[in-house]
């Protein structure tokens, strides 16, 4: 593909300093772009573009003086995920349902439905219209499939579970595997009956060998929204607010509430029973332990706020430093004692 300058600053609402005519056939990172490429550029890496390769670069408003070929708009990262849409060849398959593909009874089937060899759709589930269920994915009796979502190779929906409209799952992803209950007598672990359901509301993404738990009684909520990375495990009962980011190697443990635009950074950790509230930032590897309130940002373990957190890195630097001279403090006053 190839687009003026011209062109894509209509496309993003930009403006350019330097040629408009420059030809772009494509879209790379600083470091990879070459003489025909677009690329962009934010803080901390502004003064790094000014040596690229790239034929022109995509700057936030407020930069001055730039030597290279510049195109202007308000929010660079959001601006080139557009263009990335638009340079990105478009995957072709055919609309229609393999007869390699396993269609149980019952199933109620929208309109303009892709499934590909080897899926499995069982008894009673309904797919709306223009799903996507790539091969070896599963979709269990009774579940449901909301129109415009794609559910990517030997990813699960279990039974009775329940996926919204436009989300995108990921390949190994299961959505309301059993939750971990056992009551423990004598040393002998005995399995609790998870009943409940899994419900994934609309526009969330689920990432790659996500494990999404079924509730015990009632249903694990992912909210609307929401955008869950590789790697992540949500307990079962717990209700996930709108609008998250779910980071790789985050666990979230059963009857867990998290409140609206919560952001856990990788390898966050909670225990369960706990509300977290709405518009917090957790560090990765943070680990909570109780109750949070509202629009914190925290880090460390156990969780504390962010500021008090680097003081505490800042000052464990200098731990030895200031052991050697408490142990030569030690010593001058022993001797002065004597």
């Amino acid at each position: 593909m190839k687009k003026t300058l011209q062109e894509i600053a209509r496309i993003v609402d930009g403006r350019i300093a330097g040629d408009p005519a420059i030809e772009i056939e494509g879209l790379d990172n600083i470091a990879g772009a070459g003489a025909t490429d677009l690329t962009f550029a934010v803080e901390p890496h502004i003064e790094e573009a000014k040596n690229c390769k790239a034929a022109a670069v995509m700057l936030p408003e407020g930069v001055e003086d730039f030597p290279k070929t510049a195109l202007y708009v308000e929010d660079p990262r959001a601006a080139f995920a557009k263009l990335l849409d638009i340079f990105t060849p478009k995957l072709e398959r055919p609309v229609e349902i393999s007869d390699k593909a396993h269609i149980g009874k019952d199933v109620k089937m929208g309109q303009n439905v892709t499934i590909m060899p080897f899926a499995v759709v069982d008894d009673h589930a309904v797919i709306g219209d223009n799903v996507v269920l790539y091969p070896h994915t599963y979709i269990g009796q009774y579940a449901e499939i909301g129109e415009d979502t794609v559910i990517y190779s030997s990813a699960t929906v279990r039974e009775y579970c329940r996926v919204g409209r436009r989300c995108v799952i990921h390949s190994s992803a299961v959505i309301g595997s059993d939750g971990f209950g056992f009551t423990t007598k004598d040393g002998v672990h005995t399995k609790v009956p998870q009943v409940g359901i899994a419900v994934v509301e609309d526009d969330v993404e689920i990432g790659a060998h996500d494990g999404i738990d079924r509730a015990a009684m009632g249903a694990t909520v992912i909210g609307k929204g929401t955008k869950i990375d590789n790697l992540v495990h949500i307990g079962h009962n717990c209700k996930i607010g709108a609008n998250c980011l779910i980071v790789a190697q985050t666990g979230i443990s059963g009857s867990t509430t998290v409140g609206h635009n919560v952001t856990f950074g990788g390898q966050t950790g909670t225990v369960g029973h706990i509300n977290i509230g709405a518009n917090s930032v957790y560090a990765g590897r943070a680990g909570i332990i109780g109750d949070m309130p509202e629009g914190v940002f925290c880090a460390g373990f156990p969780v504390q706020p962010h500021a008090e957190w680097l003081r505490m890195q800042a000052l464990m630097k200098r731990l030895p430093e200031m052991n050697k001279k408490i142990k030569q403090l030690e010593k001058k006053l022993a001797k002065y004692e004597g």
